[in-house]
């Protein structure tokens, strides 16, 4: 009965049997539901992908504007930290120039009291001085007159006792007649007094002249001497000071050198930041393009 019913159904339908139709059927409704199928698939991934790749170039986008602004906040960080930098280094120098300002003030000042305390001691002596002197040459004219008037004293009293011993003589001799001789030997006597009385007179104005010279040559050698170091002192002084000051310069021009050399060294450090962050952003930029190119040669290959 197979075998007759496949004989009939070649004849009626001939060489392809309904089931090998319907199978065919089958496959092709497959095949092409399958490429339907196969075509949303590719579409629906494609999506996916571009709205991948779209939210990849998103990132990237927010990525290089997040760095951009990263590095422009550091930029305007490093701008405002240099200008505090800056201006408290302004400030330090306006302070430093002040202080030594006020330091040359100040030893100005000590150098004009010690000048004047010194000045004021010296013209205290120096009035003391005069002052001692002329109670000296008051109290030696003093003594002298005193001395002047003893001996004057002296004199009056050896004249008198002369006069009586002449007066009592030439009564002797009146007495003994001899008048002419007395007369001439009075004379004699009276001027050889008078010469040794002016010759004494000659001598203590002598020596009283040459005692006022001694003493103004003592008093002008002292003033000399006392003038001569207190100049020497005063030149020490200056030179010490002015010792100082230098010092005190070339502490002040060190201190700036080496807040230069670290300024300077902060300053290539920040320039070499600077090139290094510019080549990391080339190198990250140029690596983007590679990674643009790849992907858009990835895409137009897919």
């Amino acid at each position: 009965a197979r075998k007759f019913f496949c004989l009939w159904a070649k004849k009626t339908f001939g060489q392809i049997l309904p089931s090998k139709a319907r199978c065919f059927y089958d496959q092709k409704i497959l095949q092409k539901t399958f490429g339907e199928w196969k075509e949303q698939w590719t579409i629906c991934r494609e999506k996916k992908l571009s709205f991948r790749a779209d939210n990849h170039y998103r990132h990237l986008l927010l990525n290089l504007i997040f760095k951009a602004w990263k590095a422009y906040v550091c930029q305007q960080q490093g701008k405002r930290n240099k200008y505090y930098i800056a201006e408290s280094h302004a400030k330090k120098q306006t302070v430093l120039r002040t202080w030594q300002q006020w330091l040359v003030y100040v030893d100005v000042q000590r150098t004009k009291h010690g000048m004047q305390s010194v000045a004021l001691a010296f013209r205290e002596r120096s009035c003391l001085r005069i002052s001692w002197a002329v109670w000296r040459r008051q109290h030696y004219q003093k003594c002298s007159g005193r001395k002047m008037n003893i001996l004057a004293l002296q004199h009056w009293a050896q004249s008198l006792q002369f006069r009586a011993w002449l007066q009592w003589q030439e009564l002797y001799l009146y007495t003994q007649k001899d008048t002419r001789a007395v007369t001439h030997h009075q004379h004699w006597e009276l001027r050889r007094c008078m010469r040794a009385w002016l010759g004494y007179l000659n001598l203590n104005r002598v020596k009283k002249r040459q005692n006022e010279l001694a003493q103004e040559f003592h008093r002008s050698r002292t003033f000399r001497r006392c003038f001569s170091n207190w100049q020497l002192s005063w030149e020490c002084r200056r030179r010490m000071h002015a010792h100082q000051r230098d010092l005190e310069k070339q502490a002040a021009r060190l201190a700036l050198q080496r807040v230069f050399a670290h300024w300077k060294n902060y300053v290539v450090l920040c320039v070499e930041e600077a090139q290094q962050c510019e080549l990391a952003e080339k190198h990250y930029k140029c690596h983007l393009l590679v990674l643009q190119k790849f992907w858009n040669r990835w895409k137009s290959r897919l």
